[in-house]
């Protein structure tokens, strides 16, 4: 039996163009097919020039319900850019809704058309990525206010990419299981062990300078005291009944971890300290104590923290990347103890501290930098580093951002986005 092959549309509009050039048998003998395949191709020809050009063929059935097909696939889509979740269940209602307002008869819109009518579309079940924030109505204009200020106040007081600062708060839990696995096909149940803690929360505050380099970590665990475990060098230990940031620990953090920062025991440098707006972070002794420290506070307004804060736009991933491996690799070669009743037990908080150390240290300055950048914070030089000049006086690593950003609120006062 002879192969079948499969052709490319543009491969079969090179063929068409050359058939209305020198005719079918021509462009048969010169391609090298069958000149039957031409004259199919030429009555295709509409069709092929509308379709993708790696577009191998048109196999397939036509929908059934074209109009009530296009206006479902059209929801779908206003559903999911406006971050609406959208399962098969409501697409099926849906679909049913609009063959009723169409007057579309023996119409019943069930797991199999569902099917189909996905394929057709090129729509999957996806697993969720991230949890998207609500944009406010005025972002664009709050964006542009906020990266003003910060470039005007870089340049104004000349701070160094080494004194621009962003801190946030990561939750984290003792099992840090993935979604998916290998698992063989029509398997019922796919369970994934872990040890049962997977609820069981803390949370780590991660800081780091636009320069690339970071802060020691601090974890903050849900206890009443500290607990008595020898832990790693490069860590600052926390403990509080929630095991969350709150108006206490932000003070930790600034006296223990941002003080830590290039020339920051004396305070001589004018610095830059961003954060998003959680309450633990604007109390007056807060901003009370951020301003003894030469520091200037600039937060970030509510639902715009994925398009400022680079923290979370391209440092927390790769870092819980890192932690994640970490723990499967425990779980997988770690020398376990097990309770009487054979439940295995959690990670020690020695040992969880020492996963945050590794994977903190394994996030490059270059994945640093290149967050501040993205956040419109600092400007990226064409290797991925700061584009700062050099002064003949030893200025070396000052941003001149002022003309970044222009907007007509650069001269007003700003005290953060309360």
């Amino acid at each position: 039996m002879a192969k079948r092959h499969a052709y490319e549309a543009q491969f079969k509009l090179k063929v068409i163009n050359c058939a209305e050039e020198h005719g079918n048998r021509a462009a048969a003998r010169e391609f090298k097919i069958n000149e039957s395949m031409v004259r199919k191709w030429r009555r295709l020809g509409n069709e092929l020039r509308q379709v993708k050009k790696t577009q191998l063929s048109f196999r397939g059935h036509k929908a059934r319900w074209p109009d009530l097909e296009e206006r479902l696939e059209q929801w779908i889509i206003d559903q999911r850019t406006s971050g609406g979740s959208v399962s098969t269940v409501t697409i099926r209602l849906k679909a049913v809704t609009l063959a009723e307002e169409m007057k579309i008869e023996h119409f019943q819109g069930g797991p199999s058309w569902c099917f189909r009518f996905m394929k057709l579309c090129h729509f999957s079940i996806r697993t969720r990525t991230t949890v998207a924030q609500q944009r406010p109505a005025d972002y664009i204009e709050k964006l542009a206010n906020f990266r003003s200020y910060c470039s005007k106040h870089i340049a104004d007081k000349r701070i160094q990419p080494s004194h621009i600062t962003n801190m946030d708060e990561v939750p984290l839990t003792f099992d840090i299981p993935v979604t998916h696995t290998v698992e063989k096909k029509g398997t019922s149940t796919v369970a994934i062990r872990t040890t049962g803690y997977e609820k069981s929360s803390f949370t780590v505050v991660l800081g780091c300078h636009a320069d690339g380099q970071k802060l020691p970590p601090m974890v903050i665990f849900k206890r009443k005291t500290l607990p008595k475990e020898t832990f790693p060098a490069g860590v600052i230990i926390k403990a509080n009944e929630k095991g969350w940031m709150d108006e206490e620990m932000m003070k930790e953090w600034l006296r223990q971890v941002y003080v830590r920062r290039p020339g920051g025991f004396f305070h001589a440098s004018p610095s830059l300290l961003i954060c998003d707006s959680m309450r633990a972070h604007l109390t007056a002794d807060v901003k009370k104590e951020v301003k003894q420290m030469n520091a200037t506070l600039a937060v970030i307004p509510g639902g715009l923290t994925k398009e400022l804060q680079p923290l979370d736009i391209g440092v927390n991933r790769p870092f819980k990347v890192r932690l994640r491996a970490a723990w499967e690799r425990w779980m997988t070669d770690g020398d376990h103890s097990f309770t009487k009743s054979g439940r295995q037990r959690r990670a020690s908080y020695a040992t969880v501290c020492g996963w945050i150390v590794d994977a903190w240290t394994n996030v490059s300055s270059g994945t640093v930098v290149r967050a501040f950048a993205k956040a419109g914070i600092i400007s990226e030089g064409p290797h991925g580093t700061e584009s700062d000049s050099e002064s003949e006086e030893g200025g070396a690593g000052i941003f001149d951002l002022a003309q970044l950003f222009n907007a007509e609120t650069e001269d007003e006062d700003f005290d953060g986005f309360d």
